[in-house]
């Protein structure tokens, strides 16, 4: 692991980390006060609760109205927002550097003072269930989450982050305060920021404003047990099927992981994927087709997403099962693995040309590893893979005895 002169680090008394990376030629600034708390944090009476306390500290402060909070950052040409994960929770906010204290006392003031009106709870709540119907109409995103709930059945990894109707109507006050009381804990918060800002600063600024965050107790996750291969078909009035294929994988910490970084971009990432070739242009069998993956704190996913026609399942399936094979049993041609290197590190480059892409890396890092790795050190990873680790994580997680295959598909007709 190099040293990087631009990324520093700080532990305030309490717990919380601070990570900057200081970027000179850039007149803005992202921050992120990131919560090691998700989805996955909570059971299945509470189920959504995370993602509804990130929408519900927006609704006011003790100083400050829904509306004040709204105008804070855009009043400058800033912005602010927030998004909730399985295994985070993180407010956010781009402002030019000289609004970097103003977007940290607006975070910090909400994640500190919000008041949980039982009012805005109660509208909120229709928001949030407008957001859940929305899923539940658009087939694309509902085909992963019943994939994920049928990767990780009867574990919080499998709940759906935005909760069920039911868990989502029952969320009280008390139910929020507990939450917030066991999870938003300074121990398991980082305050991260990308741009041209001062860490120092920062520092300083981040133990006036969350110096009293409370450290916790060291909540641990219940770890998710390896499934069998099981098969859920689902029906419903989607016009097209859509299918999820795939199992769990290695962890954000693992180092086989550059190599599904590699497979994955040569399988199923953009047009001159293998299984775009195949499955679309050569047989016409889909529409969308690409792969995919997720690295979390103690374990992974891989998948293979399609969208076809009833009448194309098992055709469509029997073509995905043949390039996962075909990736355990054949060597992959020299210019076809330095092609696909290429691609993979060019995506990766390309994707951090943004503050709030780099102040998410560090965030993540830290989050996962607590320590930091330059774009160089990844670069360098992905050059390192051979053909023999492409194939070695092949043989491990293609293993059609373990693997899930979710479909949702038009019903049949009467």
């Amino acid at each position: 692991m190099s040293r990087h002169p631009a990324y520093r680090k700080t532990t305030l008394p309490n717990g919380l980390r601070v990570v900057t990376e200081h970027i000179q030629h850039v007149r803005s600034a992202s921050i992120g006060a990131w919560i090691a708390s998700g989805s996955r944090n909570e059971n299945d009476k509470n189920s959504g609760i995370s993602h509804y306390i990130e929408h519900m500290m927006f609704k006011g402060t003790e100083t400050q109205t829904a509306s004040d909070i709204a105008q804070s950052l855009e009043s400058v040409g800033g912005h602010l927002n927030a998004f909730t994960s399985k295994e985070m929770t993180c407010y956010y906010a781009h402002v030019l550097d000289e609004h970097v204290v103003r977007a940290v006392e607006v975070i910090s003031d909400f994640l500190a003072n919000s008041l949980f009106d039982e009012g805005e709870m109660i509208k909120e709540k229709r928001v949030v269930l407008e957001e859940l119907s929305n899923i539940e109409e658009t087939p694309e995103e509902l085909i992963h989450e019943l994939f994920w709930m049928d990767l990780f059945p009867n574990h919080p990894l499998g709940y759906p982050i935005i909760g069920t109707r039911e868990s989502i109507g029952n969320i009280s006050r008390p139910d929020i305060t507990d939450y917030l009381h066991r999870n938003y804990t300074a121990d398991r918060m980082v305050l991260a920021a990308a741009g041209n800002v001062n860490h120092d600063d920062l520092v300083a600024l981040a133990q006036e404003r969350f110096g009293t965050v409370q450290r916790g107790t060291g909540q641990t996750c219940e770890a998710p047990v390896a499934n069998g291969a099981s098969k859920n078909v689902i029906e419903n009035g989607a016009i097209q099927a859509h299918i999820c294929v795939g199992t769990q994988a290695y962890t954000y910490r693992d180092r086989k992981k550059f190599a599904l970084l590699v497979l994955n971009t040569l399988l199923g990432s953009g047009m001159s994927s293998r299984l775009f070739q195949n499955v679309r242009e050569k047989y016409g069998l889909a529409y969308s087709i690409y792969s995919f993956i997720d690295f979390m704190v103690d374990t992974g996913i891989f998948g293979v997403y399609v969208g076809t026609d009833r009448e194309n399942i098992d055709g469509a399936l029997e073509l995905i099962h043949k390039e996962l094979l075909k990736l355990k049993e054949c060597s992959v041609p020299s210019d076809e693995l330095l092609r696909t290197k290429s691609q993979l590190k060019g995506n990766l480059m390309l994707g951090l040309e943004d503050t709030s892409s780099r102040m998410n890396r560090l965030a993540k890092m830290e989050l996962f590893l607590g320590e930091y790795f330059s774009l160089d050190d990844t670069l360098a990873e992905i050059e390192k893979v051979t053909v023999a680790e492409i194939m070695d994580v092949a043989a491990e997680l293609f293993d059609f005895d373990h693997m899930q295959t979710t479909i949702l598909k038009p019903a049949e007709s009467k």
